[in-house]
């Protein structure tokens, strides 16, 4: 017989936060919150959840930010989460003492249903029309009081986007007697009524009726920038045009802050190094510790950037309408356009992007978009890319000022895209069994200015779900790895550099009979081993094989000669496309662990990843040595 598990929740109040997607919930969520927030998920799912605090001076209440729904019947993992809460189903959440169901006021024709059906859950409901600046600069004249007497629910309004917007809904709480209402609450075992969805419209529309509201009313601005933006020939050119800017300022505008957190790294080592004596506390502090949460933290600069970008699209109402302009090419392939953003925020990092398929409700689309996050070309292969470019390809011009170099890294990029829809149309045939035509469905919001604390709170919860989850990672393994490129020491008399005795240097060489097909030497194959913790990582680690000194600027300008002399071009062009394939970066595949549940899907992932990378560069390597490039 099991024992029933008992939850201890906090004395304050739960006030859960519900209601459509784009009906400013978030906003009026941060109003209210401020900065009191912490983002961790659901037990057992990977759906964010998002609870803050309120202090309203006789008292504080928990603020919990619920997924947005359109209904109650669900469809989708966001949908299902919210149900549970609500109903008190979900494991390690209390049930509601309050519910704020936040209304779009320029859209009640669609919000409306969501409050019907709260309401017959019994809980105790405050209804907030958010967005009231809005419906009045469009002419949408909302009576509250009438609305109170038709849905026999308190209501007050709310502006999510300004400060003291939530000034009403503050008032509202502080005088609400959540003691009268505990009895209440316990005595309510979940949806009384399952009317049908039909019913709901039925009355939704009466109301509507009653008050004036029947008449569906466009927004004027939104509809003449769609004629624009969604355009279809003038729409895909604004939208690439906006990616290559993108990805212009993710790579250029995060120079300056990565030089500052190198310089901060360097500062750090040789702090440590002067005041810790030479021995294996330091060698694990400086080349362990440091090195490892330097390698992590040099490219947060460029995924903030990248989120900063996502979450302005979003806030201004572009997204959505990016993945709509992109869900024809996506289904080409067995793809949606849901499919868009968590493989452009891999282009950054894979990581953020699989994060980002919690978005995705189909179970296979965002199975699939995980397994070809990977080969997006991310920044930590671009230290890789140009050590070998440099030394292998020449710098010239080959048609329309175009440099071939330039072309090369193009190439590149190209070929890790070309590669994951290739996978992903595979994908399809093989998952074709359980896969059912989906097609995309998505309210494209009305466009409006972003918020700016709406998107510094985004992007500071970024910087600690990545810290957290993969600060971690990132350093176990470095320290494991340390340990074994530094032990165990070289014999008495031995003339190679000290790694080519330790645990990686014996590894590296039993490595290298594997990789000889592919042209691969031990120093790479060694290389190769610490490379595994993080991509960039690998041109250090050739450095110390070569036994070069100095920083990691000079090494790559000393290694380039030293490449040019003892590789090949075909070794050179194999390693090239090893690395747009293989899976160089456990921190990856640690994520997938997490968000899969299981190490079913991480072993799929590292099967065939290193099954496409050996056959890819086989094939290249093959071909460069028929035509003479050996």
């Amino acid at each position: 017989m099991t024992e029933a598990k008992i939850h201890f929740f906090p004395k304050e109040p739960l006030v859960a936060l519900v209601g459509n997607p784009n009906s400013g919930k978030t906003s009026l969520f941060n109003l209210l919150t401020g900065g009191k927030q912490k983002v961790a998920n659901y037990a057992g799912v990977t759906i964010e959840r998002k609870e803050g605090k309120l202090n309203l001076g006789n008292q504080s209440l928990r603020i919990l930010d619920l997924p947005g729904v359109y209904s109650l019947y669900p469809r989708s993992l966001d949908e299902e989460i919210t149900c549970n809460v609500l109903l008190g189903r979900a494991t390690g959440e209390k049930k509601p003492d309050l519910v704020l169901c936040v209304l779009d006021a320029t859209n009640l024709r669609r919000n409306l249903r969501l409050v019907l059906a709260v309401k017959r859950m019994g809980l105790p409901c405050i209804v907030v029309v958010n967005m009231m600046d809005i419906a009045n600069k469009r002419g949408i004249e909302i009576d509250l009081s009438q609305l109170e007497q038709e849905l026999h629910l308190p209501i007050v309004e709310s502006i999510g986007i300004q400060a003291k917007g939530d000034m009403a809904v503050r008032e509202k709480l502080a005088s609400f007697d959540f003691k009268t209402h505990f009895s209440k609450l316990n005595s309510t075992t979940g949806m009384s009524d399952h009317q049908p969805i039909e019913a709901d419209n039925i009355v939704v529309q009466a109301i509507l009726k009653k008050m004036g509201l029947d008449q569906v009313m466009a927004d004027p601005i939104s509809d003449r920038l769609d004629r624009i933006l969604l355009h279809p020939v003038l729409g895909p050119i604004i939208l690439f045009s906006v990616l290559f800017f993108i990805f212009q300022a993710v790579f250029s505008w995060a120079e300056y802050p990565k030089e500052i957190i190198e310089a901060a790294t360097d500062f750090l080592s040789q702090f440590i190094s002067n005041v810790i004596p030479e021995g294996w506390l330091q060698s694990l502090l400086v080349h362990g510790m440091i090195a490892g949460l330097g390698g992590v933290l040099v490219f947060l600069p460029q995924i903030l950037i990248l989120f900063f970008f996502i979450l302005l699209l979003e806030e201004s109402g572009y997204l959505p309408r990016a993945a709509y302009l992109l869900d024809r090419l996506m289904g080409s392939v067995g793809l949606s356009g849901r499919s868009f953003i968590p493989l452009l925020s891999s282009f950054a990092c894979a990581i953020p992007g699989i994060m980002a398929t919690r978005t995705i409700s189909n179970a296979r689309d965002r199975l699939v978009t995980i397994l070809i996050a990977p080969l997006m070309t991310c920044s930590a292969r671009l230290p890789v890319y140009a050590l070998l470019i440099g030394a292998f390809i020449p710098a010239r011009k080959i048609a329309f000022g175009i440099e071939l170099q330039g072309f090369v890294l193009f190439a590149l990029y190209a070929a890790g895209i070309l590669g994951a829809m290739v996978v992903a149309w595979l994908l399809k045939k093989i998952l074709s069994y359980q896969k059912t035509f989906h097609p995309l469905m998505m309210e494209l919001p009305n466009y409006h200015m972003p918020s700016c604390k709406n998107i510094a709170i985004g992007l500071w919860q970024r910087t600690i779900i990545f810290l957290q989850r993969v600060g971690g990672t990132i350093l176990l393994l470095t320290i494991a790895l340390w340990f074994l490129a530094s032990y165990p020491n070289p014999p008495l008399g031995a003339i190679g550099p000290a790694i080519e005795y330790s645990y990686a240097g014996i590894l590296g060489k039993a490595l290298a009979v594997i990789f000889a097909p592919i042209g691969f030497n031990w120093e790479i194959s060694i290389a190769l081993v610490p490379g595994l913790a993080a991509r960039e990582v690998v041109v250090s680690s050739l450095a110390t094989v070569y036994a070069i000194a100095g920083q990691a600027s000079s090494a790559e300008e000393a290694l380039t000669p030293i490449l040019q002399q003892g590789w090949s071009l075909a070794t050179a062009l194999s390693l090239l496309v090893w690395f747009v394939f293989a899976p160089q970066c456990l921190s990856t595949i640690a994520v997938v662990k997490r968000e899969t549940g299981g190490y079913k899907i991480p072993m799929i992932m590292l099967t065939y990843l290193f099954s496409l990378a050996y056959l890819a560069s086989f094939i290249t390597y093959q071909f460069a040595l028929y035509f003479g490039l050996g």
